[in-house]
């Protein structure tokens, strides 16, 4: 390979790696943290994902464990929403849990004989639960029940998307 002529092109390779440099820290720095609005969408999505697994779970063949991304994220920042809607989070997504460790061990043991013992009866009812408290929240504090659509990150500008 031959070098020669990098210095010649050296200030361009630097501006366009600065732009894109700038470009990142500057949408990042103008996206607000993440505000209740922000969790409470997130949670919402997660929930209804999960309500839709539990009341396909006994018609699916193959199993798949329960999203908890979201809760682990901000279990401890959800103190802005009333006491039974997070109690009812909670005990969701400790079931989810539990659901979770049990589709494990029947994934690790290839045997059916542990999906004999999961009912997703009661998650179904917490999650339905969870999910109208979440709405009514979202439509009372933010006025709809769905997520504000989301700026578009360097990506999106790249790939011609949003």
């Amino acid at each position: 390979m031959d070098f020669g002529n990098i210095g010649e092109n050296a200030p361009i390779i630097l501006l366009v790696i600065a732009l894109i440099f700038l470009q990142i820290f500057l949408r990042r720095g103008l996206r607000p943290r993440m505000v209740p609005q922000d969790i409470v969408h997130g949670l919402l999505s997660e929930v209804r994902l999960n309500l839709a697994m539990a009341e396909s779970f006994n018609a699916r063949t193959k199993l798949k464990k329960f999203e908890t991304v979201n809760w682990q994220r901000h279990q401890g920042r959800v103190d802005f929403l009333n006491k039974s809607l997070q109690a009812n989070l909670s005990d969701s997504y400790t079931l989810i849990g539990e659901l979770n460790q049990q589709i494990a061990a029947a994934k690790k043991h290839k045997s059916v004989n542990y999906m004999a013992t999961i009912s997703p009866d009661k998650l179904k009812e917490l999650l339905s639960r969870s999910r109208q408290g979440l709405e009514e929240w979202s439509l009372a504090n933010v006025g709809t029940k769905e997520p504000a659509a989301r700026p578009p990150n360097i990506m999106d500008d790249w790939l011609g998307r949003g």
